[in-house]
């Protein structure tokens, strides 16, 4: 049986990106040509759209955001963090129907990073955290890894989350 990976959707391509745009990164179809790809983007699951306003997280992190301590609000300063919740259950319930051995998530999103987010500036400034998405996801007991993790150390991930 061929192992399940689920992965950003933008990071294979498809145009999901606040911006309209993909950040397809090739080299992660050589490393993944083994496993059954999963996509994923919960910020489209959550009901937004492409393109949209850039969105971060102002103060705090995913996991504030679960906790009702801090919000996730675009450019202008509207508050979507219904959406972004939204969006982080249904990519949970996907996880949990999928049980992939990996799950690869955008580097830096309000979403999907892991590690280090914007810091809700808008000026491509990071900080230390999760997105709202991997935070619900690593406190549901998964691993989750951005594509810059993997592409920096392949065969240490792919090896440790081995079918």
């Amino acid at each position: 049986m061929t192992p399940n990976i689920l992965i950003s959707a933008c990071l294979l391509g498809l145009n999901c990106r606040y911006d309209g745009t993909a950040k397809e990164t090739p080299e992660l179809n050589v490393l993944l040509q083994d496993y059954r790809v999963v996509p994923f983007c919960p910020e489209l699951f959550g009901g937004l759209i492409a393109p949209r306003l850039p969105a971060e997280i102002r103060t705090g992190d995913g996991a504030g955001v679960l906790y009702g301590m801090a919000r996730v609000q675009n450019q202008n300063g509207q508050d979507l963090t219904p959406e972004f919740i939204r969006g982080a259950q249904a990519t949970l319930a996907l996880v949990k129907l999928n049980q992939p051995c990996l799950i690869v998530a955008k580097a830096n999103s309000p979403s999907c990073g892991a590690g280090k987010i914007y810091d809700g500036s808008f000026t491509g400034g990071l900080k230390n955290g999760d997105g709202v998405t991997t935070a619900l996801l690593r406190q549901a007991g998964f691993a989750v890894y951005t594509e810059t993790d993997l592409l920096s150390n392949p065969a240490q991930i792919l090896g440790k989350n081995k079918y």
